[in-house]
């Protein structure tokens, strides 16, 4: 899912780079989405529902979890609306990524944190800010990468890539934590993970779909660029 959502993403911010004013910011919000809901946290959510502790029941805080979500895609937009509308220089990448990696990591443990257990936990935060680093530097390469990939299988190379950063920034963040018997929730409150299942999957398939589907529909850069082009010099020959 990571992989796929990346790619969505990526192949969106393509077009939106060949656009000018609201165009480019539809286009960059479809990219926020496929990125910061399938591509981030809907993996974040599916390998949250096979983390177990034995003999535990593990609930989830629904509006809390249904926060993580938005949180990942609003960081997502501004990352992108930062790098979309900032120019060229190396400063709105890093001012993005830094963003982009420190809201993908508060929606990790504001997800983390939804969780209700009848146990305590604990995180080594020499592993949260390991976690932390990796994410910033995960967002700050898909800036850079955003800006300048074009084609479908470099689209594809650099989603792989981003897909290990994002999953190797779950999973790391997963082994700071630590839980110990006792001392938790005496009453829990939440939903079972077994009810997020289908919600779960449903919604992931239609939205991966719909991404998809609009991408496919849609000219590419290349297109786009040669369309205006050939208006302008329309345009042009009109006035003469």
């Amino acid at each position: 899912m990571s992989c796929l959502g990346s790619f969505l993403g990526l192949r969106c911010l393509t077009r939106a780079r060949a656009y000018d004013g609201w165009t480019r910011a539809t286009w960059l919000i479809i990219a926020a989405v496929a990125v910061g809901a399938t591509g981030i946290w809907v993996m974040h959510f599916v390998a949250m529902l096979g983390f177990t502790v034995p003999g535990q029941q593990i609930a989830y805080n629904v509006p809390m979890t249904l926060t993580s979500l938005l949180v990942a895609v609003i960081v997502v937009a501004f990352g992108l609306f930062i790098v979309g509308y900032g120019g060229n220089g190396l400063q709105p990448v890093l001012i993005g990524g830094v963003i982009i990696g420190v809201g993908v990591s508060s929606m990790h443990y504001l997800g983390m944190a939804a969780m209700s257990l009848r146990d305590t936990v604990r995180y080594n935060m020499a592993l949260v800010a390991a976690s932390v680093v990796i994410s910033v530097v995960a967002g700050t390469a898909a800036l850079v990468a955003g800006r300048r990939i074009r084609g479908v299988w470099s689209t594809g190379a650099v989603s792989l890539i981003m897909g290990v950063a994002v999953t190797g920034m779950h999973y790391t963040g997963m082994a700071a934590m630590r839980v110990y018997a006792g001392g938790g929730q005496l009453l829990m409150s939440g939903e079972p993970v077994q009810s997020f299942v289908f919600p779960l999957l449903l919604g992931a398939s239609a939205l991966t779909f719909l991404i998809g589907v609009t991408i496919a529909v849609s000219p590419n850069e290349d297109e786009i660029v040669a369309d205006a082009v050939l208006t302008a010099r329309i345009y042009s020959a009109a006035d003469a």
